[in-house]
């Protein structure tokens, strides 16, 4: 039969995957409050909430809300929301970590903006158990609540009782649920307290993940797991609890996943089935199915081959229609009886009918066949994305080797730099004499070249460090080996503008490294007004022509000064009527007008108006410009 099997075998991934054709809706909420606004905060919940979002989203759930941190109002909102969101959903899910309170028998989950002064502060400032249960109600299958909310609740120490009678309880009571197939999960048994842990999860929370989403694990037994692992980790001091029931039958979060992998020789069964594709009759798959009775690839065969029963059941019905079709026409030719035309017709419906289902279970089974393609095709594209990841960290690490191999170079290097030359003194005092652009030019290969191995002695480290300083440009005072307030300010501004915390009340030889290791220029040049920056060197700003040096250390036009008010008034008066044409005064325009009386000053503008006038101007609106230099011109335009 293995010989047989050889013949026909086929394609295998392109046509199927693992998931049910109809699989169910799951929806899930998940809300994490640590930032108490009026209490300490809490440690742990936010990271318990996300812990348990990233757990539901693994395990393929088609919806996760995930809240942090969530006021009153915000947690309202999104509470009405999830309800349109489980209208449609098998199963709905509810997680809270958080502070929760029991007032008087009703179970109440705190937001982080509560302010709890009294006990019937809960019905406005908190969020009833009920509501919670109100939001999952609509789900058809399973609707859960899990809380990990049972700590000691700070809130209740000061809280005051409107009512003596009223009780205001450790941890949370337990509850009923009202409707079928309904649990709430509590931390901890009604009455009592939980942890919040002191790792990176609670130990509730910590079990929720070990166990709840396993595949296939029936939901009970999961949160049977969960008791006893909490119970085991707190030393039998926090004891979970589940209220309410479902069925008879099994419900788990996660369906339990068929197998992706055949055992034996995997290539000898895929190239059997590919084989067998090849041929395409349900021989070929018989063969291939007693050859292989189960596995993955014998799912795929017996798809193939119940894909071809349909095919045939459809081509059988098709032409018992079309049989039937003809022997109706031929029985009205015949005018046969009424009888015999009525059955004709029954007979073709029904065939008509077997058709359309035989055509339905053939579609069902190609898109069955389609899922399982799909399946295959995400899980190869998480295989490549898994390779991918490898080789990218690979290759992270082998760069941060070679940066930390570069950083020990660089580090070496600059130690050797370090060692400062004795006999180099005397060449450094000469240097701190010269300008600072004259001292930029000594490079850092220059330095290196003439270092001694050993280093300096501190008494040269202060002389050394003023001379690094002037070098970049950080500092203008005299290399002199005192350390004084100007040398710190000059550190201080290397720090600012190379981005260092070096220690500027000494000089140290951490201080002396790190400007020696800087090349070039670090503080930018500051010349006085009058002078700009031309790179190491002030040089003195010249204006052009009828320019002038503004404020600003830029070149301005020059504006004419603008007369008094009584200048322009005296010009602008008129000549008196009657008096004779005075002789004009001869003298050049660039003179000022020294001994000459106020009236022949008089006469001269109106002199000057006359012959504007005569040559069509208006006298009045001749420019006091002008006019002030005709009168300097003695009387001529």
């Amino acid at each position: 039969m293995r010989s047989l099997a050889g013949i026909f075998i086929a394609f295998l991934v392109i046509s199927f995957g693992g998931q049910p054709a109809l699989a169910a809706k799951r929806v899930a909420l998940v809300i994490g409050n640590s930032a108490y606004q009026n209490v300490a905060p809490l440690t742990n919940p936010v990271k318990d909430a996300g812990a348990i979002a990233e757990m539901f989203k693994t395990a393929a759930f088609d919806v996760v809300e995930s809240r942090r941190d969530v006021k009153n109002a915000e947690l309202r909102r999104a509470l009405r929301d999830f309800t349109e969101k489980s209208r449609d959903a098998d199963i709905a899910v509810i997680y809270y970590a958080g502070h929760g309170l029991e007032v008087d028998g009703l179970n109440y989950l705190i937001p982080v903006d509560a302010v709890l002064e009294r006990d019937t502060d809960a019905y406005d400032e908190a969020i009833a158990l009920d509501r919670i249960l109100q939001t999952i109600e609509p789900a058809r299958l399973l609707r859960l609540v899990i809380l990990d909310a049972c700590r000691d609740n700070p809130f209740t120490k000061g809280m005051k009782r409107t009512l003596v009678s009223r009780a205001l309880g450790r941890g949370l009571v337990g509850v009923e649920p009202s409707r079928p197939n309904t649990l709430v999960a509590f931390a901890a048994k009604g009455g009592s307290t939980a942890s919040d842990g002191d790792s990176k999860n609670s130990p509730f929370t910590a079990a929720l993940l070990s166990h709840l989403t396993t595949p296939g694990l029936e939901l009970r037994k999961a949160f049977g797991l969960v008791r006893d692992e909490v119970m085991r980790t707190t030393g039998n001091r926090q004891e979970p609890f589940v209220y309410g029931s479902l069925g008879g039958a099994d419900v788990a979060l996660v369906p339990a996943q068929a197998p992706l992998v055949q055992s034996g020789n995997n290539a000898d069964i895929r190239r059997d089935y590919e084989l067998a594709e090849r041929v395409g009759t349900r021989e070929a798959w018989d063969f291939f199915v007693a050859a292989y009775p189960s596995g993955f690839y014998a799912d795929l065969a017996k798809a193939q081959r119940n894909k071809l029963a349909a095919e045939n059941v459809r081509l059988i019905a098709t032409e018992k229609a079309r049989i039937t079709a003809e022997e109706q026409a031929k029985l009205a030719a015949e005018g046969a009886k009424t009888r015999e035309q009525a059955k004709a017709a029954a007979q073709a419906k029904a065939a008509e009918e077997a058709r359309l289902v035989a055509e339905k279970r053939k579609a069902l089974e190609e898109a069955r066949l389609a899922e399982i393609e799909r399946a295959r095709a995400a899980a190869q594209a998480k295989a490549t994305a898994d390779a991918s990841m490898a080789a990218l960290r690979a290759r992270a690490a082998d760069d941060a080797k070679a940066a930390e191999n570069e950083r020990v170079r660089i580090a070496e290097e600059a130690k050797v730099r370090l060692a400062a030359e004795p006999a180099r003194a005397a060449e450094i005092r000469a240097a701190a004499d010269k300008p600072v652009g004259s001292l930029a030019a000594l490079t850092s290969n220059d330095r290196a070249g003439d270092a001694a191995p050993d280093r300096p002695a501190a008494d040269e480290i202060p002389r050394l460090l003023q001379y690094e300083l002037r070098r970049v440009g950080c500092s203008t005072g005299a290399v002199d080996g005192n350390w004084d307030a100007v040398s710190q300010k000059s550190l201080q501004a290397f720090n600012r503008h190379a981005g260092t915390k070096l220690e500027v009340k000494i000089a140290n030889l951490d201080a002396l490294d790190a400007v020696r290791g800087k090349t070039g220029r670090i503080c930018p040049l500051i010349c006085d007004r009058g002078f700009r920056a031309d790179g190491d060197n002030c040089v003195r700003i010249t204006c052009k022509g009828g320019f002038e040096l503004g404020d600003d250390n830029t070149c301005e036009r020059v504006r004419p000064a603008r007369p008094s008010a009584r200048a322009r008034k005296s010009v602008l008066t008129a000549e008196p009527k009657g008096r004779p044409p005075q002789p004009a005064v001869e003298r050049r325009p660039d003179t000022p007008a020294t001994g000459v009386s106020k009236h022949d000053i008089a006469a001269l503008y109106a002199q000057c108006r006359r012959q504007a006038k005569a040559e069509g101007g208006r006298g009045r609106a001749l420019s006091f410009a002008r006019l002030d230099g005709c009168a300097r011109n003695g009387g001529r335009l």
